[in-house]
């Protein structure tokens, strides 16, 4: 039997997947390294058609399903636009604010599969030539990629094969602190997915019956709205999507508890199914908080707009600084890990 969880081997399995590029719209490369990761555990799996990977672990009970969720796509970019002096503008991918990628290093991949590096500034960077320096908006008009190649005009960035339409990610810059904290970009979801894929081959190691009929989706475009609305079982009654918890002023979650979310911008959670993983925590002793989040979407929300007839729920690791740079606990991770251990073996909610 192997100690479960170690949250040392999950925040190494989550710098590995940060390290992979993947912003919603290309995200092959990293669905391709969890298949490897999960045949290697000795299971078998398939892509859906928008590219997402499920993986369905029989229950005792084959007429009622689970499925759980986490998404490996990320924010990102596309060439919007390339400049008179060779620079380029950008159009984001996922929301969120120019501040938070401004003198980022980024990565271009070309249509053909080259890279290239750069890095996105603001037009008005230099003090010693922008008076206004400061005070210019952060907009897709003033920040551009300037890019690690000798260039000034579109011309010459054409013939490195940059093109509009060719993606922009952000370097992660993942570092696990002495002090137990990851601090990198895309730990939405990359932290939950860590988690999930731990989970998954936990099951397989300790040959864990579960009671019901499992699917883990690993979707891969929650962060433009739809990753996991589809290839949901008629089956399936209980849907928890395994996302962050968002901390900021006024929010209850923190970066050492796990988040149980209440209620964000589409409404309600299943109060049944909220209840049921309280009540977990408190029995395994487990450090939680419920909390809303006003201004968030997950992939079981997006099932239920999508019409499906599910109870659903979202759970997760407290996120500092989403859609920034942002940072969380190791016991954040192990109080979410082991309550997702304890739900996927409990009984259904009646």
């Amino acid at each position: 039997m192997t100690t479960y969880p170690n949250t040392k081997n999950t925040m190494e399995l989550i710098e590995q997947l940060v390290s992979i590029p993947s912003p919603s719209g290309n995200t092959n490369t990293i669905i391709s390294f969890v298949e490897d990761y999960l045949k290697s555990a000795g299971y078998e799996m398939y892509r859906n058609r928008k590219g997402g990977l499920i993986v369905s672990i029989p229950g005792e009970d084959d007429s009622r399903h689970r499925m759980l969720t986490a998404h490996v796509d990320t924010l990102g970019a596309m060439v919007k636009e390339i400049k008179g002096d060779g620079r380029m503008r950008l159009s984001m991918i996922g929301g969120y604010r120019w501040n938070a990628v401004e003198g980022e290093y980024c990565t271009i991949e070309t249509s053909s599969g080259k890279t290239f590096t750069g890095t996105i500034l603001m037009h008005q960077t230099s003090v010693h030539v922008y008076k206004n320096a400061g005070e210019a908006k952060r907009d897709d008009v003033n920040i551009e990629v300037r890019i690690d190649a000798r260039v000034s005009n579109p011309a010459e960035v054409r013939e490195l094969g940059i093109e509009v339409g060719d993606f922009v990610s952000f370097d992660p810059r993942a570092e696990i602190t002495d002090t137990g904290y990851i601090k990198s970009r895309h730990l939405d979801d990359k932290a939950s997915v860590g988690m999930l894929l731990q989970l998954i081959k936990k099951i397989k190691e300790d040959n864990i019956k579960l009671p019901y009929t499992t699917h883990f989706l690993i979707s891969n475009n929650e962060e433009i709205g739809y990753g996991g609305n589809s290839n949901i079982t008629p089956e399936t009654v209980e849907y928890l999507a395994v996302d962050m918890g968002a901390l900021g002023d006024g929010q209850s979650s923190d970066e050492y508890t796990v988040s149980i979310c209440a209620k964000d911008s589409s409404g309600p959670y299943h109060f049944g199914l909220r209840q049921h993983l309280v009540k977990l925590a408190q029995e395994n002793d487990l450090e939680y908080k419920v909390d809303i989040y006003p201004y968030y979407g997950s992939d079981a929300s997006a099932a239920i707009r999508s019409g499906h007839d599910i109870i659903h729920g979202l759970v997760g690791a407290g996120i500092d600084a989403s859609h920034a740079y942002e940072r969380t606990h190791e016991t954040s991770l192990y109080n979410t890990e082991k309550l997702l251990y304890h739900y996927v073996q409990s009984e259904m909610v009646e």
